[in-house]
């Protein structure tokens, strides 16, 4: 009996720290370091409480009804009234406490949710388009110059407010940073706002919260927040074309870039290549990761990404394009070198 306990306990340790496990992370609601995520904390650990307490409470009330012994009474039962109003006023009373409790939490969700949206005139404006499985992020600025695309990176400025433009463009996906901010969904046709604020510089994952597909799962972001200073230099750098490559297989592959079908559906500004279709390739070298979030931005990624879309993420809509090895050395090469 003692074996058996010891390792209930065990288990029941080991259980508590896997379910734990998951209130930390770069990806927990939990952990949160922006203005919008901790507003959503204390509304989960407020609702959490109160329901624990009301649980609690129903609890003992079954434990004192089921424990109570009532007296035996002989036929016929006699109503005793004083009992019949104590049971009237605590159905009553526990009826009214719960219409209470259901409408504050409707209140304090209402106005919770309606935080997620508010936005001032000079917020930063980013627009987030949701396609199947990546995601084009445009910045605004005064004048047309400034203005500027990249994909599945968002950077922003410590302590200051970004207004999120969301739209969907295939499907409904949902845009999620938990550390930073709620979920919000992006339907096509239909424009949703999120606004969101990091309080601290650092890396921060988002993932599509909404199910869009074979490659739903590999549709990860991230907002990388930095000190005002280090946002206007990355910024500035981002409005820039391409740099010219400057080493021979470089110039090779930009040249083979420009000579296949991979300008047609990509754009690298400051060059010929003007596509739409998939994500804009500029400074595509300084990126964390590509497709995604599914490899990390290496010329050796890059390489496998070119040579086979559909093996690494099935059902994408980059087409195989064939080409010799040293094509594709010096493709990968040359966007390795885009940053």
């Amino acid at each position: 009996m003692i074996r058996g306990s010891k390792r209930t306990g065990r288990a029941l340790v080991l259980a508590s720290s896997l379910i734990l496990a998951g209130c930390s992370g770069w990806q927990s609601a939990l952990d949160v370091h922006g203005e919008s995520a901790i507003t959503l904390k204390q509304l989960i650990v407020l609702i959490v409480a109160v329901c624990s307490i009301v649980w609690a409470l129903v609890m003992i009330a079954l434990v004192f009804a089921l424990a109570r012994r009532r007296a035996r009474r002989e036929p016929p039962a006699q109503v005793d009234a004083a009992t019949e109003r104590r049971m009237t006023v605590t159905v009553s009373a526990a009826v009214a406490a719960t219409v209470m409790v259901i409408t504050a939490f409707t209140v304090l969700s209402f106005f919770t949710t309606r935080a997620l949206s508010v936005a001032g005139a000079d917020d930063l404006t980013i627009k987030v388009r949701g396609l199947q499985w990546w995601w084009g992020v445009e910045y605004f600025g005064d004048a047309p110059d400034q203005r500027f695309e990249t994909a599945n990176e968002i950077h922003i400025p410590v302590g200051r407010k970004v207004r999120l433009q969301l739209e969907g463009l295939d499907v409904i996906h949902s845009f999620w940073v938990p550390s930073l901010a709620g979920k919000q969904d992006l339907v096509p046709g239909r424009p949703n706002e999120l606004t969101l604020r990091a309080e601290r510089p650092g890396v921060y994952r988002g993932q599509c919260a909404e199910f869009c597909g074979l490659q739903h799962a590999h549709m990860a972001f991230f907002v990388i927040a930095e000190e005002q200073g280090k946002f206007d230099e990355w910024a500035r750098l981002q409005r820039q074309g391409a740099a010219a490559a400057s080493e021979p297989e470089a110039s090779a592959g930009q040249q083979a870039f420009m000579s296949r079908q991979c300008a047609a559906c990509h754009t690298v500004r400051g060059t010929s290549a003007d596509g739409k279709t998939g994500p804009d390739l500029t400074h595509v070298g300084g990126r964390t990761t590509i497709a995604a979030g599914l490899l990390p931005t290496t010329r050796g990624s890059l390489a496998a990404w070119i040579a086979d879309p559909q093996t690494l993420k099935p059902g994408n809509n980059m087409p195989l394009v064939p080409m010799n090895p040293d094509e594709l050395r010096a493709i990968s090469a040359w966007l390795a070198s885009l940053k």
